[in-house]
């Protein structure tokens, strides 16, 4: 039977690591040369801003660079610390330096603190008297003053992606214990966390709590949906499953019902859901069940995600749901999803095919000699700019088809337009055919 998690300390706390390089995701800025391993490596710390969404480290970091440069370790939320909590960190700075020591001065969610207490920390970060660090969830264009930000390096955090939630779900496992999880369980922790460390972290201690007491041996994908569903109220005030609700809101904006997707996205704002999650599920589904038979529905989402970042909340979610209204309005198309996945899938399993001799450029005599592009015809030549006949796959290669577009908006007119060209090929061909070539 599986018992609760060790001792009082949270899994979050007991897994943070201890240098860079336990750190879980991140590659782009902790990777071999990159901004902040150099940052670290260089033993002259600077201010520095760190956006991202919850969950990614922010804090973490932090707390790394004071033990890097052998610093004394301040931390303030802005949610909770006014200028008082300002003036007593300056104090304990100036003491530390009066005794050689440097500070590092740690401000979660930044962006909380109005412009008289972000402009509190100037005369100090330029004095020298302590480094900055500045966490943000919020675009700090938008919500850090100009002059601190100026004075302040801004690195871009990302959430983790599959591979690494899955590294540290396995690392969580490991410090409870070896428990035993099945992979459905572990798909739909990782699901769930969406990219959020510390969130995956406290669902697992849920998870492990929830199977402690209903005496299971394992734990598996129905036991974490009920457990996390117990624990979703924040997202969701009546009951049902966060992600059940934006299988709801997809599957309306699917079905072109605009009430309803209306009725789902108001839900998920009534429950705390980020509108900034919204957005990002809005652009997947322009794309993936509007595509080309509107592509302004693409534009029509991306714009209204600018538009929440420039207003935030209330008023850019105005934005966000006169998107999902046109979203579900607009004429509907899998086509260039179907086909791009299909792509994907014989690509994946496919042979390395040559390109043909005369799609290949020839900057070279040698090249040239050999026949490299040679038999390339140049559209732009060609009556109505199309070099009928002409072969864009590899050899030995029969035209696939993937592509394979409705009837439905533009995409009724891009079908048309194939059917015509198709039709300039056969001519193309049969002209050949009769001449022997």
């Amino acid at each position: 039977m599986f018992e609760e998690p060790r001792g009082n300390v949270p899994l979050a706390e007991r897994l943070r690591p201890r240098t860079i390089d336990e750190v879980i995701g991140q590659k782009h800025l902790l990777g071999p040369m990159k901004p902040l391993r150099v940052a670290f490596e260089s033993g002259e710390p600077h201010s520095m801003i760190l956006w991202g969404p919850p969950g990614v480290g922010k804090t973490t970091l932090a707390r790394l660079m004071a033990n890097a440069f052998d610093a004394e370790f301040i931390a303030l939320s802005a949610v909770l610390s006014g200028v008082k909590d300002i003036r007593e960190a300056v104090e304990l700075a100036q003491a530390h330096r009066a005794h050689g020591r440097r500070t590092l001065v740690f401000v979660d969610e930044v962006h909380r603190f109005n412009k008289s207490q972000q402009d509190a920390f100037l005369p100090h970060v330029e004095s020298g008297l302590f480094v900055f660090i500045g966490a943000t969830t919020e675009n700090p264009s938008f919500e850090v003053n100009s002059a601190l930000l100026s004075r302040a390096a801004v690195y871009v955090l990302k959430s983790l992606d599959d591979d690494e939630q899955h590294e540290l779900l396995e690392r969580a496992l490991t410090e409870l214990g070896g428990l035993r999880v099945t992979d459905e369980a572990k798909r739909v922790l990782i699901g769930a966390a969406d990219g959020d460390g510390r969130k995956l972290l406290n669902n697992v201690e849920i998870a492990v709590r929830a199977a402690a007491a209903r005496k299971a041996d394992e734990i598996d994908g129905e036991l974490i949906a009920s457990a996390l569903t117990e624990n979703l109220r924040r997202f969701d005030k009546g009951g049902d499953a966060f992600y059940d609700q934006i299988s709801a809101l997809h599957k309306s904006v699917r079905g072109s019902n605009p009430d309803g997707a209306l009725y789902w996205f108001c839900r998920m704002l009534d429950g705390g859901a980020d509108p900034r999650y919204l957005a990002r599920r809005l652009v997947r589904m322009a794309w993936e069940d509007i595509g080309l038979a509107d592509p302004r529905a693409a534009r029509i989402a991306l714009d209204a995600a600018e538009t929440y970042e420039r207003l935030g909340t209330p008023e850019g979610e105005l934005a966000l749901a006169q998107a999902v209204i046109y979203l579900a309005v607009a004429p509907k198309s899998n086509a260039g999803y179907a086909a791009y996945n299909e792509a994907r899938a014989f690509v994946g399993k496919d042979r390395s095919r040559g390109v043909p001799v005369h799609l290949r450029n020839a900057p070279t005599k040698l090249m040239e000699s050999l026949g490299y592009g040679r038999e390339y015809r140049y559209a732009h030549d060609e009556p109505d700019a199309y070099a009928a006949g002409e072969t864009y796959l590899p050899d030995g290669m029969r035209e696939p088809h993937w592509y394979r577009p409705t009837p439905r908006g533009l995409e009724g007119k891009i079908g048309e337009k194939l059917a015509r060209l198709a039709e300039l090929d056969a001519a193309w061909r049969e002209a050949h055919k009769s001449k022997g070539d």
